[in-house]
């Protein structure tokens, strides 16, 4: 029987950590991250979401299919153009920090404790009013890239490159 502190989501803030990964030169496997996070018996997965900005609507394709044949619940928006007046340069963002504090909280009553990947800032809020349900947050994210805001309302911090051995992918040879 699982008791109701054991039952887990997951929420990946794709774009955050692409650029986290990008930073520390090794990539994530998805299956991994599910497997590394279950491997307690009395923990139960009850969703594990995954968030990523696309350029169109088949960008990314075979990988969102991957996504959610491992089990990941896959949102996504497309990619907005910005021009930054100080820098002179366009760039592209998808910002889905809205989608990631929808489903917490229109789930938040299946789980009690959550991982999420994201280093910013922006979630604070969100994760203080998490705690203030008895939920366990964990966050993961790499050093340079965590917001301090978030590092400090957070149960449990992990930094990627500790747990690297553990979730890398590794290519096939």
């Amino acid at each position: 029987m699982f008791s109701a502190a054991n039952r887990l989501s997951i929420f990946v803030d794709g774009n955050n950590m692409f650029y986290a990964q990008q930073k520390n030169g090794w990539f994530f496997d998805p299956r991994r991250v599910l497997e590394y996070f279950t491997k307690e018996p009395e923990l139960m997965l009850i969703n594990a979401f995954w968030y990523t900005g696309l350029k169109d609507a088949q960008d990314q394709r075979g990988f969102r299919d991957a996504l959610i044949s491992l089990g990941y619940t896959v949102r996504t928006k497309i990619l907005k153009e910005y021009y930054d007046d100080t820098s002179g340069r366009y760039s592209q963002k998808a910002n889905l920090d809205i989608e990631i504090v929808v489903d917490m909280f229109n789930t938040v009553d299946q789980y009690n404790r959550v991982v999420l990947f994201s280093g910013d800032g922006d979630f604070e809020r969100a994760i203080e009013l998490l705690r203030s349900k008895n939920t366990h947050i964990t966050v993961i994210s790499t050093e340079g890239m965590i917001a301090r805001e978030l590092r400090n309302v957070t149960d449990r911090y992990i930094d990627l490159n500790d747990i690297r051995e553990r979730i890398e992918k590794v290519d096939a040879l």
